[in-house]
Formats: C-alpha cells, sequence, structure tokens
C-alpha cells in the first residue's frame, strides 16, 4: 500500500501516520504472516524504542482500518497478514508447520453449502485447515 493511501485511510479515521504505525505495517507486509512478538522483533530492527503495547495497539488500529486481518495458525497468538486483493484461507502443516494461501474460491462449494443449508455466511479469511502436506506424509 502507498504511503499517501494509507495515510488518507489513517486521517479518514481520525488517525495520524506516525513512523511506529508505518514501521509496524511494513513489518507485516515484508514478514507475510507473524505473531505480535515476530512484528515488535522485526519492528525493533530499525527503532528499538517501539514497545510491546505500542505493537498490540497498532496491530487493532490497523486490523479496525482493514488494512490487515488476523488468523489463528496455532494454538498460540494471532497471525497477522496484510489485506491484498485476494481473500484467502491457510492450510497448515501440524508436521513441518508450513503454512500455505489458498484462494478463497477453492472454498467456494463449502461456503455455498454452509450457505443454503444452514443459513451461514462463512468469513474465510479467518479459516485455517490443519492436517499434513505431502512433503511430510511421503
Amino acid at each position: 500500500m502507498a504511503d499517501d493511501d494509507l495515510r488518507d485511510r489513517l486521517r479518514g479515521s481520525g488517525y495520524r501516520l506516525t513512523p511506529q504505525r508505518e514501521l509496524i505495517l511494513r513489518a507485516v507486509q515484508s514478514l507475510e504472516h507473524a505473531t505480535p512478538d515476530e512484528v515488535l522483533a522485526e519492528v525493533r530492527r530499525h527503532a528499538s524504542a517501539v514497545n510491546a503495547s505500542t505493537v498490540y495497539r497498532t496491530l487493532e488500529v490497523l486490523e479496525e482500518l482493514g488494512l490487515i486481518r488476523h488468523a489463528h495458525l496455532s494454538d498460540r497468538a494471532p497471525t497477522y497478514h496484510v489485506v491484498d486483493d485476494h481473500e484467502h484461507f491457510h492450510l497448515v502443516c501440524r508436521t513441518c508447520r508450513r503454512v500455505t494461501s489458498v484462494d478463497a474460491g477453492a472454498a467456494g462449494a463449502f461456503a455455498a453449502l454452509l450457505r443454503e443449508q444452514h443459513g451461514f455466511e462463512a468469513d474465510l479469511g479467518h479459516l485455517t485447515v490443519f492436517g499434513h502436506c505431502t512433503t511430510c506424509t511421503d
């Protein structure tokens, strides 16, 4: 996301684009799927004065603005990633921990079944499927 777009989205919601917010968003972008602790470690490589509470608050703000979202890729902390033009869900190998992003369209039939039979609209961007990749099962 361009700095001007980010600045406009933040200002439109009553926030400023601070250096810390920009660093945190850039860290999420570069790490692709990262826990708050991983974001903090990445940010501290560039600005050691940023503390954990700033990272947590900023992640909440950025998610509220629709710039990032979280998924639960483990039984620990949520994992954040940048919202891009394609919605996706995640496959997580229980053996090697590899995370694969899958286009939401791949679960279209499943989502349609939930809608038709249960009157339920699935949020596929939060979906995580755990299992074993072929590398680990061979």
